[in-house]
């Protein structure tokens, strides 16, 4: 195994962790400088995702017909000259449009990422993707704490500059050391077609479903935790600490679900973690004192996010002739899930039903998400045996 493949592909995904958070971090200081209204704000969220959905349908499947280190090194750098471009934005209309140009970009890091660690680590299965996927919370945690950070000091335009930076030491380095992957001769619209092909159909069709829910939640809840509680009478400073604590939950529920993965099998995991989610979900939306509402939205953390990744390392056990193309359109169609989850918030907080019902609703779209993976059923198991 190249000793650099891991540590580039979590670096970038650490920038779409970055993205995760940056909307949510900022959004109340754009509400407050009426930059944003709640209204274009949704639709900025929207505009950002919708690019993700092409960047991951699109490139997700081109780097499995032209390989995956030129389609790395270009979405890479495509997103991080639009995310620098999102800080010199004056109106609603430009920052939607520079969201979504960056949104492409990064749209296509995932699913190249995730294909890389499990070609180079074929016998890991779940392990490998949720350690990757660390990079995914840690760059959210990060943005969290810049948040803090530059926001009173800087503004919120220094956050953007902040996300663009790691590009100047990433680009190179994955210049030099990023090794090329064989191709396809097929073309794209065949590989494709693969995902349909008897014995998948179904499980694929689950896949897109689970991924829909999942990503629902982490966005919906990324998007618009931090308004949700000071709807529910917490300062800034607590909202987006509360932001900090749910992604430090993710990472370490992620760094447990891989072994737990490894030990029972993906399947089972994804259903127990989706089963844990509606839970804390639910609890979250009693009002809770002191240290005991950060345990609880820690525990929420820990149960939503790797319940989502351990779809993408379902689907990349499942997908092994075109690996990148199954997880890519995965995620594409699930950013559909990651579209309806901002609007979803904000609309329960223009109806000023945020608080509670808001969480109540998160519950039920996980308990959902846990019944799309039960779907994917032995069917999708007979396919890894025979493909392994």
């Amino acid at each position: 195994m190249n000793k650099w493949v891991l540590p580039l592909c979590w670096t970038a995904v650490l920038l779409d962790g970055f993205d995760l958070v940056v909307l949510g971090t900022v959004i109340p200081v754009l509400l407050q400088e009426k930059l944003l209204t709640t209204a274009s704000a949704s639709a900025v969220s929207t505009a950002g995702l919708f690019g993700m959905m092409i960047g991951a349908l699109i490139i997700g499947t081109i780097t499995d017909v032209i390989g995956r280190r030129k389609v790395m090194i270009f979405a890479v750098a495509a997103f991080s000259v639009f995310t620098l471009a999102c800080a010199f934005a004056h109106d609603a209309t430009t920052f939607g449009v520079l969201r979504f140009l960056a949104g492409v970009g990064l749209g296509g890091c995932l699913p190249t990422a995730i294909a890389l660690v499990n070609e180079a680590r074929p016998q890991q299965g779940g392990r490998a993707t949720t350690l990757i996927m660390t990079g995914y919370h840690v760059g959210a945690v990060i943005t969290a704490l810049l948040g803090i950070v530059l926001i009173p000091q800087l503004g919120w335009r220094a956050l953007f500059v902040a996300g663009a930076l790691p590009a100047l030491v990433l680009i190179p380095l994955m210049v030099k050391h990023l090794p090329e992957t064989a191709v396809r001769k097929a073309p794209a619209l065949e590989a494709v077609g693969s995902l349909f092909k008897p014995g998948l159909r179904k499980a694929t069709v689950a896949f897109w479903a689970a991924s829909f829910m999942g990503l629902l939640l982490v966005y919906g809840l990324n998007t618009w935790l931090p308004q949700i509680m000071r709807s529910a009478g917490y300062d800034l400073g607590a909202a987006l600490g509360l932001l900090l604590t749910l992604n430090i939950g993710a990472v370490i529920g992620l760094l447990i679900a891989g072994a737990v993965a490894d030990r029972v099998g993906i399947r089972p995991a994804a259903i127990g973690w989706f089963a844990g989610a509606v839970v804390f979900l639910a609890l979250l939306s009693i009002k809770l004192p002191g240290v005991t509402i950060y345990a609880a939205v820690l525990l929420a953390g820990c149960f939503v996010f790797s319940a989502q990744v351990l779809v993408y390392a379902y689907a990349g056990r499942v997908y092994e002739e075109n690996r990148a193309t199954g997880i890519g359109w995965a995620a594409g169609i699930g950013r559909l899930g990651a579209i309806s989850g901002p609007l979803l918030g904000g609309a329960l907080l223009s109806a000023g039903l945020a608080y509670p019902w808001g969480f109540y609703a998160f519950a039920v779209i996980a308990a959902l998400g846990a019944t799309a993976v039960g779907a994917i059923g032995l069917k999708a198991k007979s396919v890894v045996a025979s493909s392994g």
